[in-house]
């Protein structure tokens, strides 16, 4: 029987722990992307800080087609063809990651 306290209390430090390392990588605040689909070749990215942003952008196969910073709202994609990406975008110590489609 003391085992399986042992066990119950081990696994629940491990999820509290868990759950300590997703806060400090959390959404960013106020995160909004918009138009998604993207049709007219920009993309705004808006946050609650609108502070400079790390963008990275990968197709479906996981390969980086783009890699840039931002200090606005605006993403310029026009070079892009059409199809589905992953965008992830970084502010401080904060990572927002979405599905992005441009048609």
């Amino acid at each position: 029987m003391k085992h399986f306290y042992l066990v119950i209390l081990l696994f629940i430090c491990t999820l509290g722990f868990s759950q300590q390392n997703a806060k400090s990588s959390a959404d960013i605040d106020g995160f909004k992307l918009y138009p998604n689909p993207v049709t007219q070749g920009k993309v705004f990215i808006e946050t609650t800080q609108n502070a400079p942003k790390k963008i990275l952008v990968f197709d479906v196969l996981g390969t980086k087609v783009l890699e840039t910073t931002i200090l606005g709202k605006e993403l310029n994609l026009v070079e892009f063809d059409k199809g589905v990406y992953i965008l992830r975008v970084f502010e401080h110590n904060k990572v927002a990651t979405r599905k992005l489609i441009v048609k």
